[in-house]
């Protein structure tokens, strides 16, 4: 009979584990002397390490490179749902209520609804932004559009 494969008898396969290379710890380990960093130049002297992207000199790339654009410190960046996400669910939509149930991972800085897809039922969502056209199709269903003012959990100016 064949014996079974539990944690106690687990091996890694033939040649995939190496034994570390120890250097510096004499001759008879055969990285003694120099502990293979060779004879003379930069790379053979204590505190030899260089910073990554170094180009022994020459001005390194991420340096030659134009640099162009520019980067909003303070820019906002909100959580997304679609119109046709919310028809799968009940109730007045808040962010809170989709964040338990698993359609968002992290509220970001609020949340805003885009109006991809079709919805069916007459919802109440509660959200910090609405697209233009999420609020048509969410009205047409017979739902209502409340905007969130942040910081605060009250519905803030109705929407629609």
């Amino acid at each position: 009979m064949a014996s079974r494969i539990n944690l106690s008898n687990l091996k890694p396969a033939p040649g995939a584990r190496r034994k570390m290379k120890r250097i510096g710890r004499g001759p008879g380990s055969g990285h003694g002397k120099t502990a293979t960093a060779g004879h003379k130049g930069q790379l053979s002297r204590s505190g030899r390490k260089q910073y990554a992207g170094f180009e022994g000199g020459q001005m390194p790339l991420h340096r030659r490179i134009p640099k162009r654009g520019f980067t909003n410190i303070f820019r906002k960046v909100y959580a997304v749902v679609n119109v046709g996400d919310l028809d799968k669910l009940e109730g007045p939509i808040t962010p809170e209520g989709l964040l338990e149930a698993g359609v968002l991972k992290k509220l970001e800085a609020g949340l805003k609804v885009l109006g991809d897809g079709d919805i069916r039922k007459a919802l109440v969502v509660r959200a910090h932004r609405f697209s233009k056209q999420a609020v048509a199709k969410i009205v047409a269903a017979g739902g209502k559009a409340e905007l969130l003012v942040k910081g605060s959990d009250a519905a803030g100016a109705k929407r629609a």
